[in-house]
């Protein structure tokens, strides 16, 4: 069983945590030219293309000015981005065993670097999937991945018993050819919900939570089979099967 995350917007360039090996990441030469494309930017460009506000944007550039200095040293994703879902999935208690079953059975999304595995090294950077850079035809980010990654990503999936636990946010479908990953592999999808309003709703800052203790929970139980998410509860949030399908798994508060 394959677990699937979207990347931070956030991401630190120490860690004093110990690995067990690092890796290169599969598209590490196109995220070299990416960003080298993006140090063409000023500061001021960069505010309005990533819509950020001057300082973030200052930062970034720095960032991209620096990004193939050989005093820039990476850092494995999992241990890299710093937003909720990662705080949560909270990787400094990991064993090495299990940053190494980590490595095999979750993958994060990336803008500047496609798909990564935990392990992999990356630089810090900011990008977002709406970004078209002219040296790639104008294509946005999105379109750009798309037909890079499908055909990867299913071979990944399908390593993995054919199975996707889907904890990244909706957007991120449309780095793939979503229809055709649904096609040859099982995607499911847990939803957190919570009662508001007489109604079930999404609270943004609670599913991002919840999509880190839930990737925490089987990473740490090494849960090979969908299934045995029902017995997954945090804060509150428990399965409700009434409101779920074999393919959207929900919990409820």
């Amino acid at each position: 069983m394959m677990t699937f995350i979207s990347c931070a917007k956030t991401m630190t360039g120490k860690s004093k945590q110990q690995v067990p090996f690092t890796t290169h990441p599969a598209f590490e030469n196109h995220a070299n030219e990416n960003a080298m494309h993006l140090s063409q930017f000023t500061v001021e460009e960069l505010e309005r293309l990533l819509k950020i506000n001057h300082k973030l944007a200052s930062e970034n550039y720095l960032r991209y000015q620096n990004f193939h200095s050989a005093d820039n040293k990476p850092l494995p994703a999992l241990l890299s981005y710093t937003g909720i879902v990662f705080k949560r999935i909270n990787p400094k208690d990991f064993t090495l065993e299990e940053l190494a079953y980590a490595q095999e059975h979750l993958r994060i999304t990336s803008f500047l670097y496609g798909l990564l595995r935990p392990l992999d090294t990356i630089k810090n950077y900011r990008l977002e999937g709406d970004v078209r850079l002219p040296e790639n035809g104008n294509l946005s980010m999105f379109d750009y991945w798309k037909p890079l990654l499908t055909e990867h990503f299913i071979k990944e999936i399908k390593k993995e018993q054919g199975t996707l636990v889907n904890l990244a946010s909706a957007e991120m479908k449309d780095l793939f050819d979503w229809k055709r990953v649904c096609q040859e592999v099982r995607v499911v999808t847990p939803e957190f919900l919570v009662h508001k309003n007489g109604k079930l709703t999404t609270v943004v800052i609670y599913a991002k939570m919840c999509r880190g203790e839930m990737t925490r929970y089987i990473l740490k139980n090494r849960i090979e089979n969908p299934e045995d998410l029902k017995g997954f509860e945090w804060e509150g949030f428990t399965y409700n099967e009434q409101e779920s399908t074999p393919e959207r798994m929900v919990f409820t508060l």
